[in-house]
């Protein structure tokens, strides 16, 4: 998913910070897209669109946190966002789930590989393991497969 408009302030040049303020933009637009497939999602899966957004908050604010002890401004949220799909059936929504998760993956396999000491290192392996149960979660309703990948966030 992408902002409709320029993230500010802008991004770090530090490779580590970069990828840590990528990965907080990324949260930004999977908590907007979130409100999409929450709006088009059956009663079934309530619980897991609640569970996501909870989780998505968490991790955004605990990586703000993160990035601003280093003294580095995090990305504020875009007044909107262009999503990569159309969303108007409960299947729709659960693709755009799986997407987000997996978009998430991608940007948190980043940090792991950017990040040059052990606290980015342990919270980014945490948010790419969340990201990676979460995207094998929607692929059981959104009924593909296979279920998980052997390296989540990779093209591998």
């Amino acid at each position: 998913m992408t902002s409709s408009e320029p993230t500010t302030p802008a991004r770090p040049a530090d490779s580590a910070d970069g990828a840590l303020y990528d990965a907080i933009a990324t949260e930004h637009a999977a908590i907007y897209g979130y409100g999409l497939v929450s709006a088009h999602s059956t009663p079934e899966v309530n619980w897991l669109v609640s569970a996501s957004i909870a989780e998505h908050r968490e991790r955004r604010e605990a990586a703000i946190a993160l990035l601003e002890g280093r003294q580095v401004a995090p990305p504020l949220p875009a007044a909107g966002y262009r999503v990569p799909m159309p969303v108007k059936t409960p299947k729709q929504a659960a693709e755009l789930a799986l997407r987000m998760e997996e978009d998430g993956a991608t940007a948190w396999r980043a940090v792991v590989e950017q990040a040059t000491g052990t606290e980015y290192r342990a919270f980014g392996l945490t948010a790419l393991t969340q990201s990676a149960v979460a995207a094998a979660r929607w692929t059981q309703i959104v009924g593909t497969g296979p279920v998980t990948v052997a390296f989540p966030g990779g093209s591998e």
